[in-house]
């Protein structure tokens, strides 16, 4: 993680009102934004990652597919292709589905969450340092796992799976 990383800060309707740096952001609970790109298969499948355990947030966990901060000088849409190329290793052709947003909470760690859906088959290149292992599930395995509680998956991919018309193709 990048402690001085500059975030855009918003206020509650998701306008930006300041710059911080990304550690005073999270230290402070400061309102914020990031992406969380959810990719699926011909068969309905979705593609998770496991978190690093190198990361200082919830290392070794099952995320979305590609998840990050949006950075000062981007956009929601701009972040998203960033980070599936920087995470996965591939250029996604077009801006992925704006499927819904999530206002910022204590769930979401004070982000607002634009989250998308793709259509991609792979293959996917993932960056070691971002992510330990790539693995798809199926509905039925997403829903048992919620139905258990969850465990080892982040609040946020629980919330947005929660939210989410599953299967979505």
């Amino acid at each position: 993680m990048k402690e001085d990383e500059i975030l855009p800060v918003v206020d509650e309707n998701d306008q930006v009102i300041d710059f911080r740096p990304r550690g005073e952001v999270h230290r402070l609970g400061l309102r914020h934004r990031s992406v969380h790109l959810l990719v699926f298969n011909s068969k309905s499948e979705v593609l998770l990652q496991k978190r690093s355990r190198q990361k200082a947030v919830k290392p070794g966990f099952w995320d979305s597919t590609a998840a990050g901060h949006v950075d000062a000088e981007e956009d929601y849409d701009q972040c998203v292709l960033r980070e599936v190329k920087e995470e996965l290793g591939i250029q996604l052709p077009e801006i992925p589905h704006k499927a819904f947003k999530i206002p910022a909470s204590q769930t979401t760690g004070m982000e607002f969450c634009q989250v998308y859906t793709a259509i991609h088959q792979g293959p996917f290149q993932p960056n070691p340092e971002e992510i330990e292992q790539l693995r798809w599930f199926t509905p039925e395995q997403i829903k048992q796992w919620l139905a258990q509680g969850g465990e080892g998956l982040t609040n946020t991919v629980q919330f947005i799976f929660d939210q989410l018309p599953y299967p979505i193709i």
